[in-house]
């Protein structure tokens, strides 16, 4: 009989893991508490190895066809004069504009497609209960279902309700940076074609933007604000875009009439910059993956990356353990760790470059960081034992 594993979350992170273990001979049940796919988000990257994993799910293709296909950015000042230009070719393709650049619910679509057919989704439903036994979790769903499985892993964001729920509340793990970031589409109004333009307000910390998406006709609007003591509700939207309009009062360039949109948009979201630090990943038979273990914020650029690595090695690991808790998931952890703790580093260096501190560290050592958070990570060749 297949080990039995239940994912919550479908994101990124989830179905990227239900995709793995389904590979390794696992039954996968991915339970998501949104009534379907969340489309939109931010634009997310893959860079260094997290292009390999991709390459070896067999999903280069869609996930290239779904792209943004981002040339570049300028920085711009307010009156729309170019600063600095980056260009997606840059650094072969993983610099700061990457060439594998997508929407977070594109992305989040191809891996739902790729998965699928051979592994249960459950939308519209959550993870009321658990109790972890010797030989298994037992499960109550909030619909009132009751079933066990071999294995629970929690890949459900930032805001994991399962971390809460067998590791301890949000703010024992959760780290702040000071920032809010939102992202909603708005009709391309602004002659945008392919490169994205960012304006960064001097001494204020307050930031506006715009990036093409595949759809020429819309842009996705972007807006970054200090916030040291906020203590935003994540899941109510309306005072999400009262706040916003209230934070981004006078910010000059075209944030005026990007921000007449506010209303009407359907894919607000806005949340604070944060990362998740925590000492282990795992208790008994329950793990975690993506931002609800170790995220590195939006500010890394990687959280994406991450994702996708983690659940290739996570799924691996205890595939090569034969399906035992305390082992995948203690091999897991010793080959994510250090390249978690230097994406992580990259966002906190980030946040406080926003906030005008140079990074304490000279070039040399700068470079290697980046390349340790970029390709920091050895990928091991799984034999797969699935269909």
């Amino acid at each position: 009989m297949s080990v039995k594993v239940l994912v919550s979350g479908a994101s990124i992170a989830g179905p990227a893991l239900a995709h793995w273990l389904h590979k390794h001979g696992a039954e996968v049940t991915v339970v998501e508490r949104a009534p379907e796919l969340r489309p939109g988000g931010q634009a997310v990257d893959a860079r260094g190895v997290a292009k390999e994993v991709i390459r070896r799910m067999g999903l280069d293709a869609p996930v290239r066809a779904a792209r943004t296909d981002t040339a570049g950015a300028h920085n711009v000042d307010v009156d729309g004069n170019v600063l600095e230009t980056f260009s997606a070719e840059d650094d072969g393709g993983d610099g700061y504009i990457s060439e594998i650049e997508i929407l977070r619910g594109d992305l989040s679509q191809v891996l739902y497609d790729d998965t699928r057919e051979v592994v249960e989704y459950v939308f519209g439903d959550r993870i009321a209960e658990l109790v972890q036994a010797e030989d298994g979790v037992d499960v109550t769903f909030a619909s009132g279902d009751r079933r066990r499985f071999d294995l629970v892993i929690g890949a459900d964001g930032l805001h994991s309700a399962l971390r809460a729920m067998v590791f301890g509340p949000h703010d024992k793990f959760v780290r702040h940076l000071g920032r809010v970031m939102a992202f909603y589409t708005v009709p391309n109004e602004f002659g945008l074609d392919r490169w994205l333009i960012d304006y960064q307000e001097p001494g204020t910390g307050r930031s506006a933007g715009l990036r093409p998406i595949q759809d020429a006709t819309r842009a996705m609007a972007m807006f970054s604000f200090k916030a040291d003591d906020l203590d935003v509700d994540y899941r109510d939207v309306a005072a999400q875009k009262k706040l916003l309009g209230e934070r981004m009062a006078g910010l000059g360039w075209l944030s005026p009439q990007i921000l007449t949109h506010l209303d009407d948009t359907p894919d607000f979201y806005l949340d604070q910059v944060a990362q998740v630090l925590m000492d282990r990943w795992s208790s008994g038979r329950v793990a975690l993956l993506g931002d609800a273990a170790f995220s590195s914020s939006p500010l890394s650029g990687q959280g994406t990356s991450l994702a996708l690595v983690g659940a290739y090695l996570l799924a691996g690991e205890l595939a090569a353990a034969g399906w035992d808790a305390e082992t995948g998931f203690s091999a897991y952890e010793r080959k994510m760790r250090s390249f978690v703790e230097a994406n992580q580093e990259i966002g906190r260096m980030h946040a406080d470059s926003l906030d005008g501190a140079a990074p304490e560290m000279d070039e040399e050592a700068l470079t290697d960081l980046v390349q340790r958070a970029i390709n920091g990570v050895e990928l091991p060749d799984y034999e797969e034992n699935g269909s």
